[in-house]
């Protein structure tokens, strides 16, 4: 009975022994107690227990010592004891030694011990985590083989494994087969979609989780807020948002964050400001969301504010100075910027190769080259970019030697990628240096970017910019793949060069393969119909602009009102300018610009005073327009008026412009010797244009002495403009100075330079027709000069006499005569009057200005055929009618 007793005793002490050291067990906080319980228990002699050891090697692989938890399983192998295994493949697994966890599987596999339920989610975990797809095969095919297909939290683990190897297709097969499933599983494949960027099939998943009836939690949303921002779905954004709200999640920092991204993504930058100031609790990522935010949508001064507030409570890391960088270099704030830069240093943060260069950068874009030089040379590693950096930096402030010579360093250790060629082009566009491009160009076929179509297109735009347009169209029609940049490069290089037929031909091509084009296309387009005055085209152009709701925007009113007046179509123009809801000072000037080109100069000064009144801030280019409009309508007091309030009241001083307007103001007026005098006693040194202006008053004029004093001052400019030197050729010929004319186009032949020849060209049935002075080459030839014979005999009948003086050849009387009827400016108007109804108007174009006997021909024809022929020539439109021109002979 006492030995019972004694039995019984021992046993309830053995019990409270192991009670007292599982609690102690439970309670260790730190590594140097748990050696004390383990003490405690070898010394007990319970150091092989599979109970306590299975507890010894948890606890030690709680506090990352994995090496103590495989010496304890070690003591108690070799075993067949399913627990110990799901042990020490547990306390691998949460230490990250997943190969290891991988290893014990096998052994464990090998000693015929089975796995059960609670050893496959820690494997399936180190098979995820090691992207190890084979063995991931081996171990499902287990968990299949041994009946473990259907367990809840088994088929959780294989889908979140399917999902970080990318494996989105068995994932889902998984997940089809389980026969419930949780809010876990619904997680896992929400989760699984989005973080690979299938965010359509992580929406859908979303959905048919709350039709099944799973309540979401904080995950779920984190998980599905990335798919709604990546496909902008704003709507279904909006709603996962009030379900936030709905059910409590809303203080959950990872949820709060996820709102956050995503609204950033939507540009709703109103609701990021609210979002991240009504949370509560913030970490670094909240931080890192709102800072590199604000600083991608351009809000860099309230990203420098943010990160500011920021540094008072949490350390930034290196995502977020590297976003205030970008702030600061786009800012140009390199106090700032230094300030950050500093701050990096002084904290040792180990700055990546991304980072140094975006420091590059910064420095680079706030002019500081020499310490984005020293960042550069005390990097440890160079990748593309940083070469690029570099190399743009110096390109960008004008140190393009050492851009040239960096280019040479780097092809030593890295070969230069589309990047760097881009960067290159665009210096040789800037120095218009189109052998330094020939030689790229040869370098980048070499290394096989001639079909990246950002290479091809900085091609094209660094030929077409250098003048070689010959080449740019060359390059375009080689390129395998074209985009809307392409599209507008080449059509707006056929506007500047005035190759309105290749340009035109570009536009029908681009629309023709269905490129949509955009508001850059159509600013380049319109130009080329005002070269041609396409009137057909630019109205073509303009019902595309309303189709595409493109006509409410500024620049693309400016445009049209610019074509419409330039094509002959004032009336157009108007309706244009009326119909425009903002106006800025370039409409302004462009509807001011167009009234002076129709001789209107009323109405031009009309339009100021509006555009003043609006309180639309002027500018000089407005006044030269003004200026100009009063010369072409002879209100002189009106331009004087203007030219003094300039200085006087808008505190803008007069530029060459404005002095070379007002000389033609006072030229076309007959105000010969003010103009003279007013030209000597300016304080800007005076141009070929403005001795220009005056030398053709004085020479329509028939002031020959005026004349003599200007043409000896247009010839000492020595001007390179082929134009003046004519304009002086043909004075001395109307004085009959042969040996002047001679000497002068010797000049011109010497120096290369030539006059642009005249042509002159209309607009019938859609089709351009183009007449060159003296043309021969047409169809019809016969019947128009026929026409211009009988026009010449009617007219001679109502008092017409040929104006001989601008003959400018030292030829005989009739063929002087012969040589005027040749005009382009006759040729295009009798072609016209051939093939257009009775009554109805003509309207030509001229390339140069209209000679003062075309101009009196002109009238006549008007008169004889009962037409309105509107003409616009070099300076301005004419409207003939009646036998009168609109400009009143001051053309």
């Amino acid at each position: 009975m006492k030995t019972i007793k004694l039995g019984i005793v021992g046993q309830r002490t053995e019990y409270c022994f192991h009670s007292l050291i599982l609690r102690a067990l439970s309670s260790v906080t730190n590594q140097t107690d748990l050696h004390k319980v383990h003490s405690l228990i070898v010394v007990s002699g319970q150091h092989q227990s599979t109970f306590f050891s299975g507890k010894l090697i948890s606890k030690y692989s709680q506090f990352k010592d994995p090496v103590s938890s495989l010496s304890i399983f070690r003591i108690n192998s070799p075993t067949h004891n399913v627990y110990l295994w799901n042990t020490i493949i547990r306390a691998m697994t949460h230490n990250g030694l997943w190969s290891k966890a991988l290893d014990f599987y096998t052994q464990m596999r090998k000693l015929n011990v089975k796995p059960d339920n609670y050893t496959f989610p820690s494997i399936i975990n180190s098979c995820g985590s090691l992207l190890d797809l084979e063995m991931v095969k081996i171990v499902h095919n287990d968990v299949l083989e041994m009946g473990f297909g259907s367990d809840l939290y088994i088929c959780n683990a294989l889908i979140d494994m399917y999902s970080r190897m990318n494996e989105l297709g068995r994932a889902r097969e998984v997940f089809d087969k389980m026969p419930s499933r949780d809010v876990v599983s619904w997680n896992s494949l929400v989760s699984g979609y989005s973080a690979n960027g299938y965010w359509e099939e992580a929406l859908e998943a979303f959905r048919e989780g709350r039709l099944s009836g799973v309540a979401a939690d904080a995950f779920t949303v984190s998980s599905v807020l990335p798919a709604c921002g990546g496909l902008m779905e704003v709507e279904q954004g909006q709603i996962v948002h009030g379900l936030v709200e709905k059910s409590g999640i809303k203080g959950d920092i990872a949820v709060s964050n996820g709102l956050l991204s995503m609204y950033f993504k939507f540009e709703r930058l109103l609701d990021c400001q609210r979002i991240f100031d009504e949370m509560i609790f913030r970490d670094i990522v909240t931080w890192n969301i709102i800072i590199c935010g604000f600083s991608h949508s351009g809000l860099y001064q309230e990203s420098i504010k943010l990160f500011r507030e920021m540094v008072y409570e949490y350390e930034p890391d290196l995502l977020t100075v590297t976003s205030v960088l970008q702030a600061c270099g786009h800012m140009g704030d390199l106090r700032f910027g230094r300030y950050v830069h500093d701050y990096i240093l002084e904290n040792r943060y180990e700055c990546d190769t991304t980072a140094c260069n975006i420091i590059i950068n910064m420095y680079a874009r706030c002019g500081d080259l020499v310490a984005a030089r020293q960042v550069f040379d005390n990097m440890k590693r160079w990748d593309l970019v940083s070469w690029n950096s570099m190399i743009s930096g110096y390109f960008e402030n004008g140190f393009n030697k050492e851009a040239v010579d960096l280019l040479k360093m780097m092809r030593i250790d890295l070969q230069p990628d589309s990047v760097t060629f881009v960067t290159l082009l665009s210096m040789c566009t800037e120095l218009m240096d189109v052998d330094f491009a020939r030689e790229l160009h040869c370098d980048i076929i070499k290394r096989g970017y001639d079909s990246t179509l950002i290479v091809g297109n900085a091609l094209l735009d660094v030929y077409a910019k250098c003048g070689k347009m010959e080449h740019s169209v060359w390059q375009f029609e080689i390129m395998s793949t074209r985009d809307i940049v392409t599209w507008n490069t080449i059509i707006a290089a056929c506007s500047h060069y005035e190759e309105s037929y290749v340009g035109l031909k570009m536009l029908s091509r681009m629309r023709m393969e269905g490129i949509m084009p955009d508001v850059a296309t159509i600013l380049g387009s319109l130009p080329l119909c005002s070269l041609l005055a396409a009137k057909r085209q630019g109205k073509e152009l303009h019902g595309f602009i309303i189709r595409l709701n493109l006509e409410s925007q500024v620049p693309v009113g400016n445009a049209l009102i610019e074509m419409y007046s330039k094509t002959g179509s004032l009336k157009n123009a108007i309706l244009v300018f009326e119909h425009m809801r903002i106006k800025d000072v370039v409409t302004w000037t462009a509807m001011i610009s167009a009234y002076g080109m129709y001789g209107e100069g009323k109405k031009a000064l009309r339009s100021f005073q509006q555009m003043k009144e609006t309180g639309t801030v002027l500018d000089h280019i407005v006044f030269v327009a003004v200026i100009y409009a009063c010369s072409h309508s002879g209100l002189v007091q009106d331009g004087r008026a203007c030219f003094n309030q300039m200085r006087k009241k808008y505190n803008i001083e007069p530029r060459i412009e404005h002095y070379a307007c007002m000389v033609d103001l006072l030229s076309r007026s007959g105000l010969l010797v003010e103009a003279e005098d007013f030209i000597l006693s300016m304080p800007l040194q005076p141009d070929a244009s403005m001795w220009g202006s005056l030398l053709s008053a004085c020479r329509a004029s028939g002031d020959t002495g005026t004349a003599e004093r200007v043409v000896e001052r247009l010839v000492e400019l020595n001007s390179d403009d082929p134009g003046y030197n004519v304009l002086a050729s043909n004075v001395y010929a109307s004085l009959g100075k042969w040996d002047q004319v001679r000497t002068i186009r010797k000049s011109l032949k010497a120096r290369g330079l030539r006059k642009d020849p005249g042509c002159s060209w209309i607009e019938i049935c859609n089709r351009v027709f183009i007449f060159g002075t003296g043309d021969r080459s047409f169809q019809q030839f016969k019947q128009v000069n026929e026409l211009i014979e009988d026009l010449n005999r009617t007219m001679d009948k109502e008092g017409y006499v040929a104006d001989l003086k601008f003959v400018l050849h030292d030829v005989g009387e009739d063929e002087k005569i012969n040589l005027l009827y040749g005009h382009s400016e006759r040729l295009a108007i009798a072609f016209g009057l051939l093939n257009t109804k009775e009554g109805s108007p003509l309207q030509v174009m001229k390339n140069l200005r209209v000679c003062g006997d075309c101009h009196t021909w002109t009238k006549y024809v008007s008169k004889i055929v009962q037409r309105e022929i509107l003409v616009r020539d070099a300076n301005r439109f004419h409207l003939f009618k009646d036998g009168t021109c609109s400009c009143r002979d001051r053309w």
